[in-house]
């Protein structure tokens, strides 16, 4: 049973969104519902995200200093299963999907309702997780209308998908939870070198 108080802060939740990212040679991708706006200043616009420390895709953004924000259509529900429910250190999931090469390096979904993709200016630890602050460097408008919200994919997951998501969100859970009290303060080191 989710706890009470994590139910109610879905409220607060964003976009369900699919990160991008690659560092030395490998990519990968995951879905999110993390990822808002970080700016005030319509010159500099800005990302923010919080990406589970667990994730393969946080280690590469964590390298290499880029990511892909890509906002979803409703009809993205095969993307989502794709990218949310099988780990990246297991396969390539970006090798069945359309791909293109980002500006800064990002492998940058090609079908999806907007990409944007960002340079990481600062990161922060929260426990369990990272906190990103990236630059929007580039942003490409796709197709569709309707964008995948939180509430949307709850009130309309298949209950068998519905199963299979909190199941695996109750397991990631448990794990994480050791994890998020340990907030470390230090300075994100930057994007390593690649050879």
């Amino acid at each position: 049973m989710l706890d009470p108080a994590y139910v109610q802060l879905r409220h607060l939740t964003t976009p369900v969104v699919a990160v991008t990212a690659s560092a030395a040679g490998r990519g990968n991708g995951q879905i999110a519902n993390s990822a808002q706006r970080a700016s005030l200043v319509p010159s500099l616009p800005r990302l923010s995200l919080y990406i589970s420390k667990t994730n393969f895709t946080h280690d590469l953004v964590y390298r290499s200093g880029v990511f892909g924000v890509h906002l979803l259509r409703t009809d993205q529900w095969e993307l989502i299963w794709h990218l949310g429910l099988q780990s990246g250190r297991d396969l390539d999931k970006l090798a069945s999907l359309d791909v293109r090469r980002g500006e800064i390096g990002c492998p940058m979904l090609v079908d999806c309702h907007t990409a944007y993709e960002c340079r990481v200016v600062n990161a922060m630890d929260a426990g369990a997780a990272t906190f990103f602050l990236g630059d929007i460097v580039s942003s490409v408008r796709g197709t569709g209308d309707a964008v995948m919200t939180s509430d949307f994919f709850r009130a309309n997951i298949s209950p068998e998908r519905r199963a299979q998501y909190e199941g695996r969100l109750l397991e990631a859970q448990s794990y994480l939870e050791p994890l998020a009290g340990k907030v470390e303060p230090k300075v994100w080191p930057g994007a390593v070198v690649e050879p």
